[in-house]
Parts: structure tokens; C-alpha cells; sequence
């Protein structure tokens, strides 16, 4: 079939095209090739998390189950394709691996965990910078806390945390490791998971909050 004036103009268009940020369209396109079995809440969460493009980050507080980690990876996967890929995950050191398959099997999205042991790899083989790369980034809540201040110091585009009810006390002092990097992730968009916080005090719920936007207001994550 050869290829009209009129065919590559429909097609430029198709590719070009600006939807709403809380449009269907906008995730479309990233899906076509994606191995995920889609539930609407899914979508929905995912359109909330992109509906202000203004805000500091936001908040999916779906029940254990109901898939936090597809949510998140319908997010990474719009970023990817806007070519915004400085992305970091942070979680506990048991989920790191779930993450890394999900993310590749599902997804096709290219990802690596760094610890320890690949960071002092990375630095003997004379890379000075090892957060960076052409990958989203995969780390514990602990060595993130150790590389803290290096982690500061680069522009994420997104910056997802799951099991995030582990920062709901980051207004008290003692809880180190959410203050650490509350701090350190003061500039970045967040993207916090968690069970249904409502179930907590209204004081750790505003604790999460706060984490995404130290100076909210109310009890929303816009």
C-alpha cells in the first residue's frame, strides 16, 4: 500500500496529538504491547495520578491486592513513552526482585537494582555517578537512605514509593530514615503506595501528604 500525503498526515497526527491528562487516550498508546490484565481501577488510579500536571505527586492508596504495582507501572509506562525516564523506586529489600520482573515481564521496561555490591561495582569500573542510566532505578528504603545526598542531586522525573505507610510518621524526629528522604526528594514528583491509610490516625494519613507536599493544607494528595 503506498503511503499517501493524506495517510502520513493522519498518521502525524495520531502520533502528535495532545489528550487530557485525565483522558483514556493518554495511556492508550503505551498499552498496545503491555502483558496486563486491566481492571478499571486500575485505569482510574492511574488517570488520578496523571489528572494535574501541576501537582507535586500523589497518593494510591488501593487495599492489599488490588494491584498498587500495576497502577504504578500503567504511571512508569506513560512516562517512559513522554521520554521522562529518570525514574527511582524505592521499596523493601524483599520486593525489589517483584519489582524488577513486573516491570520487564509486564511492562518491557527496562530496570535494575542497585545495592550495595553493584553501587561499589559500578564505582571501581570508574562510574562516579551510578544512580544514573538509561533504566529505571530499583533500591531499599535503606540504601537509599545511605545515598541520600547523592540521590538529592539528580532532577527524577518520578520518584515511586512503595509500602509507603513506613513513612507515616516522618513528622516525628525519630523516624530517621522518612525524614532523611523526605529531604532528599523535596524537588522530585512522588508517587506513593500504600494500603487504605484510613485506617490509621488522621495524623499519619497527613504524614504521607506531607511527604508529597510539605506545605499541603488539606487531607487531598493534590
Amino acid at each position: 500500500m503506498q503511503l499517501t500525503d493524506y495517510h502520513a498526515k493522519y498518521f502525524a497526527h495520531g502520533l502528535t496529538k495532545r489528550c487530557p491528562s485525565d483522558s483514556t487516550e493518554k495511556l492508550a498508546g503505551v498499552l498496545v504491547d503491555a502483558h496486563v490484565d486491566l481492571n478499571p481501577h486500575q485505569i482510574e488510579a492511574a488517570l488520578f495520578a496523571f489528572k494535574s500536571p501541576l501537582s507535586r505527586g500523589a497518593m494510591l492508596a488501593d487495599e492489599v491486592g488490588l494491584g498498587k504495582t500495576i497502577e504504578a507501572g500503567l504511571v512508569l509506562s506513560q512516562k517512559w513513552a513522554e521520554r521522562k525516564r529518570k525514574v527511582l523506586i524505592i521499596t523493601p529489600p524483599n520486593l525489589r526482585k517483584q519489582w524488577h520482573q513486573e516491570l520487564q515481564e509486564k511492562f518491557f521496561l527496562p530496570c535494575r537494582i542497585i545495592e550495595t555490591k553493584s553501587y561499589n561495582d559500578l564505582v571501581r569500573k570508574g562510574d562516579i555517578h551510578p544512580f544514573e542510566g538509561d533504566d529505571i532505578v530499583l533500591c531499599s528504603y535503606q540504601f537509599a537512605r545511605k545515598k541520600a545526598t547523592e540521590i538529592n542531586q539528580i532532577r527524577w522525573d518520578l520518584v515511586v514509593i512503595d509500602e509507603a505507610h513506613r513513612l507515616r510518621n516522618v513528622y516525628k524526629p525519630s523516624n530517621v530514615i522518612a525524614n532523611t528522604l523526605k529531604e532528599a526528594l523535596k524537588d522530585s514528583p512522588k508517587l506513593l503506595l500504600t494500603a487504605t491509610p484510613l485506617q490509621n490516625s488522621l495524623l499519619e494519613l497527613f504524614g504521607l501528604v506531607s511527604f508529597i507536599d510539605a506545605h499541603t493544607k488539606t487531607g487531598h494528595s493534590f
